[in-house]
């Protein structure tokens, strides 16, 4: 492509002006371009220094309305002739209530301010038994599920499985990525077994397992995705079974809650995912390694921490974490007089507040909530009669219609933006750079006559 003399000089001199205010504001703040969530690809924290915990992720300016935060890696790159999904559509008003339009944080009256240190981009609190929301921050971004869109498999293979019928394991399945049960040839299981070993140690083995027994991963993953619909969770994308990230996985703190309540309704999903052990078949030596032994069943044990370590209160929950996603989870727990449920989505451990912590700040805190407390309903959907018209879906390019929200938002006390979320910053630099292009195009178009 031939550039003209006239555009050359343009860009060369904006990206001079680009430069510069970079320079200047790195010169300014170091540590400025390393603040976001995009630096956090390693779950020791961003920039690996010690003693340091990240910033609550600022999202009052919506950077994940329709779409999810940047991948760190290649994971969601489509296959060869495959096209990348396009964003769901953004709901307007939001499922839930409008005061969920907001991006920020959003807490019911009477709660006070929301636990400080708190990691994730995206986080809610909500009693699992009315269905209440009683806080929440940007609950219809949409994040990556990692693993907790186990969830939501399980939900489908408790509709359609027999959990005593026997099943075999094949070698792309006890091969599969991640996390493991520990599944191998030959091996003596059953659907419950399956089912058990997805959701308590997020074993993507048992996920393909599960997918397989339901139609395949294609049929399972339309079946959660129809599911998520039927929740009223439109945020919602499974891309696979497992949780590993694919192209166009989507979920938000909204959907996940909704998605872990009507699981929480089955008495089997219940009391699978509040086991603290449970013995895992194992499997005969393998004749095609030399020198294989038997593997033995073994006892297995939750990867939810709050349960291995006897939290007061702990009914369940799921784990997850992927590059891309960092750590996400979802669990409920009897705290004062409600059962608390919370989702945590896109977050991490530091060093003076880990993940498992952060949980249990926000189980007591919704527990502490006044009656009454709310901000938006679990129980609403799009379908519901107490809406004269079905919340109306806008292009993922469109700007969503912001609902004002009674007076300001708390901000969590740890919280601070990085340059980009900024807005005298963002000024500053558009005003520089206008002002660049201006000159630049002045300079370009006297020099062309």
């Amino acid at each position: 492509m031939i550039v003209s003399g006239a555009r050359h000089r343009l860009s060369t001199a904006v990206s001079r002006t680009l430069v510069v205010v970079c320079a200047g504001v790195v010169a300014a703040s170091p540590s400025a371009l390393f603040t976001g969530p995009a630096a956090w690809a390693d779950p020791n924290g961003p920039g690996h220094v010690a003693g340091v915990h990240p910033a609550t992720p600022p999202t009052d300016h919506c950077p994940h309305k329709s779409s999810t935060p940047p991948a760190v890696d290649a994971s969601e790159v489509p296959r060869p002739g495959a096209t990348t999904p396009r964003p769901l559509p953004v709901q307007i008003p939001p499922i839930g209530g409008p005061r969920l339009s907001s991006c920020g944080v959003i807490v019911a009256d009477g709660m006070g301010h929301p636990p400080a240190k708190l990691t994730s981009a995206s986080w809610l609190v909500a009693d699992m038994g009315t269905g209440d929301i009683l806080a929440a921050k940007d609950p219809h971004g949409r994040y990556r599920p990692a693993s907790t869109i186990k969830v939501l498999l399980a939900l489908v293979a408790l509709d359609e499985l027999d959990l005593n019928e026997s099943v075999t394991v094949q070698k792309a399945e006890y091969e599969t990525e991640g996390d493991s049960c520990g599944t191998g040839p030959r091996g003596r299981y059953t659907n419950r077994d399956m089912l058990t070993g997805l959701l308590m140690v997020s074993g993507n083995d048992c996920a393909m397992v599960v997918a397989r027994q339901i139609g395949g991963v294609d049929a399972a993953l339309s079946k959660m995705n129809d599911r998520a619909r039927e929740l009223g969770a439109l945020d919602t994308r499974a891309a696979s079974p497992s949780g590993l990230d694919a192209p166009g996985m989507s979920v938000s703190a909204y959907d996940l809650a909704l998605i872990f309540r009507a699981a929480m309704r089955n008495a089997t999903f219940r009391e699978i995912i509040g086991k603290r052990q449970y013995r895992f078949p194992g499997y005969p030596a393998r004749p095609e390694i030399p020198g294989d032994k038997d593997h033995p069943a073994y006892d297995m044990f939750t990867s939810n921490n709050l349960l291995v370590e006897g939290y007061p209160g702990m009914l369940g929950g799921k784990t997850g974490y992927t590059d891309d996603a960092l750590k996400t989870y979802v669990g409920a727990a009897r705290a004062g007089s409600r059962d608390v449920l919370i989702v945590q989505l896109y977050g991490l451990s530091t060093e003076t507040s880990s993940y498992w912590t952060q949980a249990k700040d926000l189980f007591a805190w919704g527990g502490r909530a006044p009656s009454g407390a709310s901000i938006g309903s679990l129980n609403a959907k799009q379908s519901d009669d107490q809406n004269d018209a079905a919340p109306s879906s806008t292009p993922a390019s469109s700007t969503p219609r912001r609902t004002p929200v009674a007076g300001p938002a708390p901000a969590v006390a740890d919280s601070h933006p990085g340059i980009f979320d900024n807005s005298l910053v963002l000024g500053l630099i558009a005003a520089i750079v206008v002002g660049g292009l201006g000159y630049a195009g002045i300079r370009t178009l006297s020099k062309q006559r």
